[in-house]
């Protein structure tokens, strides 16, 4: 189906992707960026991606994580030739759009986006109080119960009171070692 406009604006799109074909239909696109023939018409493509701080195994792991799974965004200018070309895109299911148009994402909310994936040290969310009684979810006291006695919320760690053998003993955890118990 062909695009109505031909306004030669250069703007963001957002396109639908298969789930996890995100990065591939991302590079897929750059390359093309990169041949002389759509040097001027597609700029390029990203896949919005933030670091987030995640525990495996006792560690803690920064990770990058996809902000809209399933997207990719597109700066290019929208003429039939680059809706074809990104359109056929393998992995690519759609534009996002009113019916078969396109609509551009504002510039104001992908100075947002970039801000978002331009932070480099993911922040803590200590959501915890003192005296608050948690339950411990990973690492060596996994499934014991404690009660919040200290808050470092620049470094995202707890000192928490556990009973164990009849005494209190203060643990040190990640935030993200433990639960609030509903």
């Amino acid at each position: 189906m062909a695009v109505n406009r031909y306004d030669g604006t250069r703007s963001w799109y957002t396109i639908s992707t298969y789930s996890g074909y995100e990065d591939k239909v991302c590079e897929s696109i750059n390359q093309r960026v990169g041949s002389a023939e759509f040097k001027h018409k597609i700029f390029e493509a990203l896949v919005p991606k933030e670091k987030q701080i995640e525990i495996k195994n006792g560690k803690r792991k920064v990770v990058d994580r996809k902000i809209f799974q399933g997207y990719v965004l597109v700066e290019m200018c929208l003429s039939d030739e680059t809706w074809y070309i990104i359109r056929n895109t393998p992995g690519v299911t759609g534009f996002v759009g009113t019916g078969t148009q396109p609509t551009p994402v504002s510039e104001k909310e992908i100075a947002k986006i970039k801000k978002r994936m331009g932070v480099e040290d993911p922040k803590f969310n200590v959501n915890y109080a003192i005296n608050e009684v948690i339950s411990i979810t990973d690492g060596p006291f996994k499934g014991f119960e404690g009660t919040v006695s200290e808050i470092d919320s620049t470094k995202g760690k707890l000192k928490v009171l556990v009973s164990m053998f009849g005494r209190e003993t203060p643990v040190e955890l990640d935030a993200l070692q433990v639960k609030k118990i509903d």
